[in-house]
Parts: C-alpha cells; sequence; structure tokens
C-alpha cells in the first residue's frame, strides 16, 4: 500500500500553533484528525442535516442541505489536496466546518439576522462557525467549545467565498494580514465547486432552471454537455445532466490543480512559512476558467437564487426568524435554561441571536407555530 506522503508545503500536525487549553489525551491521533473528529461528533455538525443550502428542508428529499453540501465539499477538497500533497487531515475538518455557524433558511438567515443584530456587532457565519468551535459547543468539561488547533481555527474564520466576509476585528487573534494554509485556500475553492455544481444539480430537478436557457447562456455548462455527448451520443435527460455535472466537476479540479501546481513553482513555495511570506492565495484558477465560473455564478444568481418561488419562500423565512427574535427578546425566559444562563455574560441580544443561529429550518418553523399559533408548513 503506498504511503501518502505531505508536500513540504503542507500544514503538519507535528508542529501546530496547538489549542486554546492543555489537554490530556487517551490516544495519540494526529492533531488535525482529533480536530476533523470533533467537528463530526458536534451536535452543530448534526444539526447541518435539517439547515437550508437553497431548498428549505420540506421542499423535497433530493435536494442538498447544509450537511450534505459539507460532505461534498470535503470530497472534493480530498481529491484536490490529495494531487498537491495537503493535509488531508485539515482538509476535511475545514470542509466539514466551514459552514456550522450557518443559520436555518440559507444565506436569508444570515442576512436578517445581520440586520437585526446591526447594533450589537452584527451577524456573519464565518464569525459564528468560530463563535461554535470556540464556546457554544459543550462537550468536555475543562474547557468550551471543541478546542480545535489553530490551524483550524484560522482555515474557519478566514473561510471566503461569494458570500463570506468576516470582518479584521473578528480576525484578530489569526493573523487577518496573511493567507491562511494551502488546505484553508483549497477549502474556499472546493466550496464553490460543490455549490455550483448542487445547485445546478437541484435546480434543474426543481424545474427552476432552465436546461435550455443554461445550454444557450452558459459556455462552460455547454461545452460539458458537448463532452459527455461525444462519448454517449443520444444520453439526454437525467443521466446526461448528471454526467455533465462530473463532467464540470472534472474540469474545475483539473484546471485548479494544474493552476496551484504552476503558481507553487512559480513562487518557489518550499514550505508553510514560504506561503505566509509570499501572502497570495495560491489556490485558484486559471483566467480562462474563472471567467466560465464566473458566468456560471451569475446565470444561477439571476435564474436560481432570485427566482420568484424562492425568493417567496425566503421571504416567509424572513418573517418566522423577525417574529422569534422579537419574541425571545420580549420575553428571554422562553429560551432553553442554558442559553439564559448565557445572558449576563454575552447580552441578550447576542445570546437570542447564537440561539436562533444554531436551530434547524424545521426547529424554527416548529417554534413560530409554538409562538404564534400559526399553521405548520
Amino acid at each position: 500500500m503506498d504511503r501518502y506522503v505531505l508536500a513540504p508545503y503542507a500544514a503538519r500536525s507535528d508542529i501546530s500553533r496547538g489549542r486554546a487549553y492543555p489537554e490530556q489525551f487517551k490516544d495519540d491521533r494526529p492533531a488535525f484528525e482529533r480536530d476533523r473528529d470533533r467537528v463530526i461528533h458536534s451536535a452543530a455538525f448534526r444539526r447541518l442535516e435539517y439547515k437550508t443550502q437553497v431548498f428549505i428542508i420540506h421542499e423535497g428529499d433530493y435536494y442538498r442541505t447544509r450537511l450534505t453540501h459539507s460532505v461534498e465539499v470535503a470530497q472534493i477538497a480530498r481529491g484536490m489536496g490529495k494531487r498537491l500533497g495537503l493535509n488531508l487531515d485539515l482538509i476535511e475538518t475545514l470542509a466539514l466546518a466551514h459552514d456550522v455557524g450557518h443559520t436555518p433558511f440559507g444565506h436569508v438567515g444570515e442576512a436578517v439576522l445581520h440586520e437585526l443584530m446591526a447594533d450589537h456587532g452584527g451577524f456573519e457565519h464565518n464569525v459564528q462557525s468560530l463563535r461554535v468551535v470556540t464556546l457554544l459547543e459543550e462537550r468536555y468539561p475543562d474547557f468550551p467549545g471543541l478546542n480545535l488547533t489553530w490551524e483550524s481555527r484560522e482555515g474557519i474564520i478566514k473561510h471566503a467565498t461569494f458570500y463570506d466576509h468576516a470582518d479584521d476585528e473578528s480576525l484578530a487573534d489569526y493573523e487577518p494580514q496573511l493567507v491562511p494554509t494551502l488546505e484553508a485556500q483549497l477549502i474556499n475553492c472546493a466550496d464553490s465547486v460543490a455549490y455550483h455544481n448542487h445547485d445546478l444539480d437541484d435546480g434543474i430537478e426543481s424545474r427552476l432552471l432552465d436546461p435550455v436557457e443554461l445550454r444557450e447562456s452558459v459556455p462552460i455548462w455547454r461545452e460539458s454537455e458537448e463532452m459527455v455527448l461525444k462519448r454517449y451520443p443520444g444520453l439526454n435527460g437525467k443521466k446526461l445532466r448528471l454526467m455533465a455535472i462530473s463532467q464540470l466537476i472534472g474540469r474545475f479540479v483539473e484546471d485548479l490543480v494544474e493552476t496551484a501546481r504552476a503558481r507553487i513553482a512559480e513562487y518557489e513555495i518550499r514550505s508553510l512559512e514560504d506561503v505566509r511570506e509570499v501572502n497570495k492565495v495560491l489556490m485558484g484558477w486559471s483566467a480562462e476558467m474563472e471567467e466560465k465560473r464566473l458566468q456560471l455564478n451569475d446565470h444561477l444568481y439571476r435564474n436560481l437564487y432570485r427566482h420568484h418561488q424562492i425568493q417567496r419562500t425566503f421571504f416567509k423565512a424572513s418573517i418566522y426568524l423577525r417574529k422569534l427574535f422579537d419574541a425571545y427578546r420580549q420575553n428571554p425566559q422562553m429560551m432553553p435554561p442554558q442559553y439564559v444562563a448565557r445572558v449576563p455574560a454575552a447580552g441578550l441580544e447576542r445570546t437570542i441571536c447564537d440561539y436562533i443561529a444554531g436551530m434547524t429550518d424545521r426547529y424554527a418553523i416548529q417554534e413560530f407555530a409554538t409562538l404564534y399559533g400559526a399553521d405548520r408548513d
């Protein structure tokens, strides 16, 4: 069996900057492997099963959730990371943890909480993910949170995609002036590949995306379909869609690996210290592929994320969250006792925000129905 060898520029468990709290361990697992396992066993990770990606959970069993999205990110990132010699344990940790701070109802939930918290520090889901793993998870007697390594925490707070904008104050302890590890940079790209491609699948399956319009308007989709049809003439329907998505993922992966290798060679990256010193994002696509990716993103934004059916559902979701926030502010005792106990230290609004951010879609809908006597969907 081949032994996996880390590249010299990969993050290494044995030289990690360590954990915030000292621990005595029951076994000798590498530090990043332990981080991954702690994320998997956390309550916040389990709750991702019932949190919206694009389609709210009751809209169908086919569609992705935050949990399946995170697993897909891990799979894509692991494949790319293995070819680049990066640390697979850290990659999996960051992939599985990158959304643990996400709200119910997807990005509309994040926008609503940010608005409601405007006078109390705002809300950003990377910051909330860090808050989850450093404070809110309650598993261990000796410390709050999961006590992850510094590198895992850095990768969580520096996660950056189309929707992610953590402020500098939130990064204060994590060297905001420097790029993160290559593993963390890779997660940003894998996140993009995963959500673009599964949103294509879910969007077409739901009939909110028109395959004909997609073929006409998005060159990279048309090219991917043509590659599939060259191999499987006459293929159509769902099988063509799924094979085209597989082809598209492969193209993103191949381009990124080749581009990353070229950048690593160009900047003579031989260590993690070199990554920090060069201080450039090295994980990304060629200019041609990036242009095609942005064209795809634009089409999805205009035709799926802004689709009137999605917007109507999210409008209803925003009402749920606003009403819940108002109810708990009027009577904090309606929150569970462990949250009420946090109010003196965290403040009422931040505590309410923590509680709501941790809810699943279905729990938020159920809680709204309980408090306001509304019919459940």
